[in-house]
């Protein structure tokens, strides 16, 4: 896939409501290039792609926002809402911890990726234009690695 139909799909599929493969995700991915960690600090609005994964409406349940990249060494992935819609960063989802942005391999490139402090998950970025970045969370977790698929998210640059 070239990258511009991978940008073309992805635009598309982001509409989706229902029904998108993984598959299809896995193949937009590997058109995308790479980001790297200094390139991807600021505040960004998350959403994600209706695979089925249950991650999607857990972090709809939890009001999730997005994620902040302050600094290499400090990074926020689960911004959320509370009750009243003020956004906090959520370490209790992230099980006490937030996270950290480091350059990883992963499927052969390194790119940017955020290590979460308290659990084994890793969310990968790729750039889909200069304002969207892509994201696959990956992980051992049956939770993170759902039915032998990760769970895929894009970022808007706020």
């Amino acid at each position: 896939m070239e990258l511009t139909e991978a940008r073309t799909r992805f635009a598309e599929l982001r509409q989706w409501t229902e029904g998108v493969r993984p598959e299809e995700l896995d193949e937009i991915w590997a058109a995308l290039p790479t980001a790297r960690v200094d390139d991807v600090l600021g505040a960004w609005k998350g959403a994600d792609f209706a695979t089925g994964h249950p991650l999607h409406q857990g972090l709809a349940d939890a009001r999730w926002y997005g994620k902040t990249f302050v600094s290499a060494s400090d990074a926020k992935p689960l911004i959320c809402r509370d009750e009243n819609g003020a956004l906090f960063s959520d370490l209790a989802l992230g099980r006490g911890g937030e996270a950290s942005l480091w350059a990883v391999e992963f499927r052969g490139e390194v790119t940017a990726t955020m290590v979460y402090d308290a659990q084994p998950v890793f969310d990968h970025f790729k750039w889909v234009d200069d304002r969207t970045l892509m994201g696959i969370m990956n992980g051992k977790s049956p939770l993170i690695f759902h039915a032998g698929h990760h769970y895929y998210f894009l970022l808007e640059r706020v």
